[in-house]
């Protein structure tokens, strides 16, 4: 079948229980603290997406991206220091994870789970040009053999399913990062907050707060839209 016509194809809804499955071993996923250590990654990915892509649409020159072992990343833009676009720069990391689950539960609630994941693997794929270490060379490539794999090999239940999977993981998974942000966040320290305060003189933990509620909204929009479909 030609990938277009592939693309164009809607995929049938999910059974309730079968929602409920796979949002259940979303939650594992991100409970368990051994699965969380290495699919963290995954939310790291959406986070530097989120700034590179934002960074760009604002104006701003995209240097470069990383990606680490410890799961921390660091997307590199050019422009002015402060002003509009690098506060929206800045910004969109904590709260990407959760609009990509949101983007991708409203493109599944209309049965395009296919075009989702293809959706993704051109933007992971894209990644890889702007790379700038090894180690995020070797998360990227391996997020790509996945959706390559996924979409060559799955018939289109499963790849529904295994897009299911991914999204539910995005919305769950986001505000968990969040959490893990407050926990860990030192005051005057680096992260997103703390350059949104230096920048805004709004302090820090308001950021992180207007975080976690971004990234909550959109768990529970993108959750009505999946139970919605099902």
């Amino acid at each position: 079948m030609d990938l277009w016509e592939r693309l164009a194809q809607t995929q049938p809804p999910p059974t309730p229980e079968t929602l409920a499955l796979v949002a259940a071993l979303a939650v594992a996923l991100i409970a368990w603290p051994r699965s969380w250590r290495v699919l963290r990654q995954v939310v790291t990915i959406a986070h530097e997406a989120a700034h590179a892509l934002v960074g760009v649409l604002t104006g701003r020159e995209l240097s470069g991206i990383r990606l680490h072992r410890d799961t921390s990343g660091l997307t590199v833009t050019r422009g002015r220091p402060r002003g509009p676009g690098m506060v929206a720069t800045l910004l969109a990391g904590y709260l990407g994870p959760g609009l990509l689950g949101l983007l991708g539960a409203l493109l599944l609630s209309s049965g395009r789970a296919v075009l989702l994941l293809w959706l993704l693997l051109a933007l992971v794929a894209g990644m890889v040009l702007w790379i700038r270490n090894a180690f995020g060379l070797l998360a990227l490539t391996g997020c790509v053999a996945v959706l390559l794999g996924v979409t060559r090999y799955l018939d289109a239940s499963q790849q529904s399913a295994f897009a299911l999977l991914v999204v539910v993981f995005l919305l769950l998974a986001a505000p968990r990062a969040v959490l893990d942000l407050y926990r860990s966040r030192r005051p005057h320290g680096a992260s997103d907050a703390d350059q949104l305060a230096r920048l805004t003189r709004v302090p820090a933990p308001l950021w992180v707060l207007a975080f976690g509620l971004g990234t909550l909204g959109c768990a529970v929009l993108g959750g009505r839209l999946l139970i919605g479909w099902a």
